[in-house]
């Protein structure tokens, strides 16, 4: 079965091996993106996708680049937010949060199952974004809050999002990956332009946090303090 032409429209203008880790929050924010399904999308882009698998016996070579194929279906049909919609948990996965899928030799194999999984994948991913959108108006520091009253807002915010991130990773094999992304997204919704959100993010974390390793109550405590003092030049104030 051929792919219809509609989810292959503007392909050429989208780089799909960007990782979600370097997309900007605007990039993946669903407030600002919309995302229609039902099930008649979900059956024919099920379709599609299991049209466009490898053989169970492939090698990595070629289920590799069935996955990046897939991303790029995505990415045209729905935007670049898709890019993550395999980055799982674990080693296989690059250290992410979905847990549809696994990776690449583990994940694709009868054309069906691996079209379900890949949907099921796009879901979750999707969720986990509405997720962290929700979270991050619920942690931003309020407008016109003082450098004093902000950096408070910021630690409990950095504290909060590390802790949600450990725990979904089970700190499993780079872990820390993703947590640099969603705390570099959350200052971005709040204004921050992503450059400065990321070098904030770097300098606070540094080498701190490790794979398969979690980290103490008093290292996630002392990661969300550096970065609320070194935004704001104020230590917090109040006790979460």
């Amino acid at each position: 079965m051929s792919c219809p032409a509609r989810f292959w429209r503007n392909t050429t203008a989208i780089n799909y091996e960007l990782a979600p880790a370097w997309l900007p929050w605007s990039a993946v924010d669903p407030g600002l993106i919309a995302f229609v399904w039902d099930e008649e999308e979900a059956s024919e882009i099920a379709t599609v996708i299991a049209s466009m698998a490898p053989p169970a016996d492939a090698g990595w070579e070629e289920k590799h680049r069935f996955t990046t194929d897939v991303t790029a279906l995505l990415a045209a049909r729905y935007g670049r937010w898709t890019c993550g919609w395999h980055w799982a948990v674990g080693e296989g996965g690059g250290g992410g949060v979905v847990t549809s899928w696994c990776c690449t030799s583990h994940s694709v194999g009868e054309p069906t199952a691996t079209a379900a999984n890949a949907v099921a994948s796009l879901l979750e991913w999707r969720h986990w974004l509405e997720e962290l959108a929700e979270r991050f108006e619920q942690l931003a520091p309020p407008a016109g809050a003082d450098a004093e009253d902000r950096s408070w807002h910021l630690e409990r915010a950095a504290t909060r999002l590390v802790t949600v991130v450990m725990d979904r990773t089970a700190a499993e094999c780079g872990w820390y990956g993703l947590c640099h992304t969603v705390l570099t997204w959350f200052l971005s919704s709040t204004g921050m332009g992503p450059e400065g959100a990321k070098d904030a993010v770097e300098t606070a974390i540094g080498g701190r946090f490790k794979s398969w390793t979690v980290p103490s109550r008093t290292l996630v405590d002392s990661v969300g303090e550096d970065l609320a003092v070194g935004l704001t030049g104020e230590r917090p104030y109040r006790d979460r």
